[in-house]
Order: C-alpha cells, then structure tokens, then sequence
C-alpha cells in the first residue's frame, strides 16, 4: 500500500499540469466573438447570411403576410367601385290597359312602355367615396408593410435569441467538461489525503449546476425553433436550425434623427396618416349627404291605331326626381357628428402613435448603445482578465499555493464572462432589430417584400 501510495501524487501531478493547461486555454468562442474576430468577418458574414435567407424565406412564406398581402389586393379593388355610379334601371310595362277589353287601341293612354333610369350623386360626392376607398386602400398598403415588417423584426429577435442559446450552449458544454476533470482531480486528491473532502462537493455542486444550465437551455432552443419556424411558414417537422456565431454590429445611431426617419417611412406612422385623410375625406362626403341626388328617367310609350285604322303618335317621357334630406336632425346631423368624432379619434390615435414611437426609439437606443458598451467591456477587458486569472490560479495550484476553490471560481468566472458577453451582444443586436422596425427599415435585409401569388 505504501508503494502504490508512493507512486499516486506523480500521476495526480502530471493529470493537474494538463488539466492546467486545459484551463488556461482562452475558450474557442472568445477569439471568435472578440471585436478583431467581427472586424475580420468571418462568422459575421456567415451569421448575416443565415438571417438573410431566413428573412426572404418569410417574405415569401409566412401565411400571415401572404393574408395581409391578398388583404391588400382585395382593398385595392374597392376603389373603382367606390367611383363608380350606381347601376341603371331598365323598365318595361303595360300603362291604362281597360279593366273591361283589355284592348291596346280603345283607349289614348293605352301604351306599352319602356324606360330607362339613372340616379346621379350630387356634384362631389361619386369623387368623395371614391377618395375614401382610396384612403382606406392606403391604409391597408401600409398596414401590410408593416406586417412585414413586424414579421422580419420577430424574426431577428428569435434568431438571435437563438443563437445565444447556441453559443451559451457550447460555452456551458466546454467549461463543463473542464469542470468535470476538476472534480476528477479532486476526488483523486482526496483519496490520498491530499485535499479535502470540501473540495470534492465544491466540484460536484459546480459540475451539477452546469448540468442544470445544460438542461434549461436545452429546452428553449427547440422552443425557439418552433418559433423560427411559425415565422417562416415551415412545418413543425422542419429540420433544426443552426445559428451562425454572435458578432457585435458596428453602427453609429444618430438619435436627432431617427426619430424624423420614422416619421417619413415607418409603415404604421403612414398608415395612420392615410387614415386621418381617410377620415376627412369621411367628414366632407358625410357633409355633402346635406344635399339631394338625382334620379334621371327616360321612357318611350308605343300606342296602337284607333279602332278605325287611325294611327296614334308615340310618346317619349323625362323626368328628374331628387331625394329631399328632410330627415337632417335625426339621419345627416349625426352621420356628420360620427364622421367627425372618428376624425378626431384618427388624429389623437397618430398623435400617439408618434409619441409611443419616440419613446420607444430613445429607448431602445439607449439599450443598444449601452449593450454595445457592455459586450466591448467584456471582449476588452473582463474576459481576457478572467482568463489572466485562470491562468495565474492554474500554475499556483500545482504548487499548492492557492485553495481548490478559488482555481474553480476562477474557471467559473471564465463561463460567466462568456455568456454575458454573449447576452449582451445579442441584447445590442436586438436593439438595433427593434430600432429598424421602429423607423421602417426592417425589410432591407428581404430583397423582394410580396409573397410569391
């Protein structure tokens, strides 16, 4: 027992110098995600590419931008037919027919009829309904542009909340195998009475809480491909997605402008726009029912000869009829009230809209500058001086010179260091999604915004 005593502490000695230098080994994703890594464009334009073919993947076939997109059509198809008079009336009788001979030549007003009717809206009002389809046909031109839009931002945002599950992902797995040889070497350790037994639970509790961040971000990465796929109109038997790495976006966001970007191109604020000039076409249209239309009428009357051969002339008949909008208190004065009531309503739902949209932009810009801030904080100098860290607790354990626990607080400072860094560049990203769709912008990554008819 003394010899095989004797021969363990070199074997622990030469299994803790590779662990050693396992430790201090900088993680594989860091040089990756580092700031020189994303300058150089490697797994930035892989990571890019990925999106862009996801975005025109939905473009062409989410189902509920296909909707939005017949919606259009369908929208578009009511204008004509807004400006469009009302059909004519053909009309054809028998006129002063006797009860008693039922003859067509007794009698001088005995004629067979045949008509012709067309009503006439007052002047302005045929151009007014069709003023307000065309609104309304805005409205929805622009509605189904910023569906687009919401769909390609909630595209991004689950892609990126997937990548980062990816990434974490893969930084758990690897600092858990590097903990798992920790526990290996404690337990070594400890069974020649070289270190106690506090060491062996410290790695057992730091290898078993991995292992529980294994597990959860094992069960929301098909959570959000399921996601992935709702938005992009696939099956639920569709393939696993495979994120590309996160790599922090250089963008210089001008905040002063912005907010003027939005107001001349995001679809909603248009859209909202349309609707308040929808609405006083409304108001002028509900205003000109005041006046009456007109129902034109023209008939011809073809009578028989006389009983003694004598031939009667025909008769041709005009007449103008107009509807009298006597009922005003009680049928137009309200109509006129509900039309103005919705414009005030269009005007108070913009006003919003546009405040909402500020508010919004500012934060999410503060969000994205402060992230960007965040992640080059970690890349520049917390993770690298974790890592400085491991490295320095490493070479002081194999000779005794440090506490078990501080090597794997070290080593776990590493993880933490890696998956913040993460956070937050995904965080950044996220932001500037949420910026793009805010001022309009989130369909330039889809070259083509119809879906395929």
């Amino acid at each position: 027992m003394e010899r095989i005593a004797a021969r363990i502490p070199p074997v622990l000695a030469r299994i803790g110098c590779a662990l050693a230098l396992a430790l201090a080994a900088p993680a594989a994703s860091s040089d990756r995600d580092s700031p020189g890594g994303a300058a150089n464009g490697g797994p930035v334009h892989a990571a890019d590419s990925v999106l862009r073919s996801l975005l025109s993947e939905a473009v062409k076939g989410n189902p509920e931008i296909r909707a939005a997109a017949r919606e259009q059509d369908a929208a578009s198809q009511r204008v004509s037919v807004a400006g469009a008079l009302d059909d004519p009336m053909l009309e054809a009788g028998l006129l002063s027919v006797p009860t008693r001979s039922f003859s067509f030549s007794r009698e001088d007003m005995t004629m067979k009829m045949l008509g012709l009717s067309q009503r006439f809206p007052y002047p302005g009002k045929l151009e007014l309904r069709r003023q307000v389809a065309q609104g309304e046909a805005d409205v929805v031109a622009h509605a189904y542009r910023e569906t687009v839009n919401r769909i390609v931002r909630d595209i991004k945002l689950a892609y990126l909340d997937l990548a980062l599950v990816a990434q974490s992902l893969r930084a758990v797995t690897q600092n858990r195998a590097l903990v798992e040889q920790l526990l290996k070497l404690a337990e070594g350790r400890y069974a020649v009475a070289q270190a106690g037994q506090i060491d062996v639970l410290r790695a057992q509790t730091a290898f078993s809480r991995m292992t529980e961040e294994l597990i959860r971000f094992e069960r929301e990465r098909p959570v959000l491909e399921a996601e992935l796929n709702r938005l992009l109109g696939r099956s639920s038997s569709a393939p696993p997605l495979v994120p590309g790495e996160l790599a922090l976006k250089q963008v210089t966001l001008a905040r002063g402008s912005l907010y003027e970007q939005a107001l001349r191109q995001r679809p909603q604020l248009l859209s909202l726009q349309a609707m308040v000039a929808r609405s006083e076409r409304a108001l002028e249209l509900a205003r000109k029912e005041r006046y009456p239309d007109f129902d034109v009428r023209v008939s011809y009357g073809q009578r028989d000869s006389m009983p003694d051969g004598t031939p009667r002339s025909d008769l041709v008949s005009f007449t103008v009829a107009i509807n009298l909008p006597v009922w005003r208190e009680t049928k137009v004065e309200p109509r006129i009230a509900e039309a103005q009531s919705r414009h005030e309503q269009a005007l108070e739902i913009y006003e919003a809209q546009r405040n909402e949209t500020a508010a919004k932009l500012r934060q999410q810009a503060v969000v994205a500058e402060q992230s960007a801030r965040v992640a080059r904080l970690y890349a520049g100098e917390i993770a690298p001086q974790a890592q400085l860290g491991v490295e320095a607790a490493a070479a002081a354990y194999q000779v005794n010179r440090i506490e078990f626990a501080a090597l794997l607080d070290n080593r776990m400072a590493v993880l933490n260091a890696e998956i913040a860094r993460a956070a937050a560049v995904a965080a950044h990203n996220k932001a500037l999604a949420e910026i793009d769709f805010l001022v309009g912008n989130a369909v330039a990554d889809a070259s083509d915004t119809r879906p395929a008819p």
